[in-house]
């Protein structure tokens, strides 16, 4: 279901994709649009390293334009960092952390930036060591733990990689158990049923897909079926069940909830943003839900 998943949010994104494409090369032609392009870049988590260092540092170099951009110039250093150790311009991401260790002290999310400089230059133990330390002040990092296990396999040992994974994995049974006291404590509050049910979905097996489907069910009841999250949620695991159990998961109330879903989900699509219905419409049938 992950593909599912995927192909959903490239669905959603196309439109913007096209629009990043198109600033690229606006702004990389000096037609204008860098920051618009470095913003769009970021939201989309797109991967274009060459062009965000190349119209990156043309901002942090030109000091009136980033004295324009004021506390949002810290952000930028960020992304140009990211990128220069995508490009293997190591000296530059390593300027650019200098300014931000300076203008941050301490801050674990810059520690994060220090640590990938260390493996982008191979220092896998000065690495370890850095990512350890975040650890120590935050053991439920995800993005550190996922580090960890790219070290691991970048070095080929992949017993270790294994059990960096199962501990990753037990991070999230601990967020499951936290989520149930939440939801014990105060059970009319949907955001902390999606929150439950995304954990399980991501946890996977029939099980979990079967009360991440109910929690996500619920979360459309607190919200008056107005959660699009929750009812692609439905969506998501009903054809994960389906799946796993080869369509011999036929109960009668499942089924009505999924088409329900689907068909609740079209209608919100076709009224907030119609020209991706048709996608939603294929999605969903590539799903069998529809």
């Amino acid at each position: 279901m992950a593909a599912a998943a995927a192909s959903a949010a490239a669905a959603t994104a196309a439109e913007d994709g096209a629009r990043l494409l198109r600033l690229e090369e606006q702004a990389g032609h000096g037609g204008g649009g860098a920051w618009e392009y470095l913003c769009l870049a970021r939201r989309l988590r797109a991967r274009r390293p060459e062009p965000v260092l190349r119209l990156g540092l043309a901002l942090l170099n030109d000091s009136s334009a980033r004295s324009r951009l004021a506390s949002e110039q810290w952000t930028l250093y960020e992304q140009v960092a990211v990128a220069a150790m995508d490009c293997q311009r190591l000296d530059v991401a390593k300027d650019c952390i200098g300014v931000l260790s300076k203008q941050f002290p301490g801050s674990m999310r810059v520690g994060r930036l220090e640590a990938l400089l260390f493996e982008a230059k191979g220092e896998w133990t000065d690495a370890e060591r850095a990512y350890a330390l975040i650890l120590e002040n935050n053991p439920f990092d995800q993005i550190v733990h996922k580090r960890k296990i790219a070290i691991a396999k970048a070095q080929g040992d992949m017993a270790l990689a294994v059990e960096y994974l199962n501990k990753y994995l037990e991070l999230y049974k601990q967020a499951a158990f936290c989520y149930e006291e939440l939801i014990l404590a105060q059970p009319t509050v949907p955001l902390y049923h999606l929150a439950y049910a995304e954990v399980l979905y991501t946890m996977g097996g029939l099980e979990n897909l079967q009360t991440a489907r109910k929690y996500y069910a619920s979360t459309i009841q607190l919200t008056g079926g107005k959660n699009t999250r929750a009812l692609f949620g439905v969506c998501l695991c009903s054809s994960a069940i389906n799946q796993l159990t080869k369509g011999r998961n036929k109960e009668e109330e499942s089924s009505e909830l999924q088409s329900l879903a689907a068909e609740a989900l079209l209608k919100d699509y076709k009224q907030r943003a119609p020209s991706k219905e048709a996608l939603i419409t294929s999605l969903l049938k590539n799903m069998k839900l529809s």
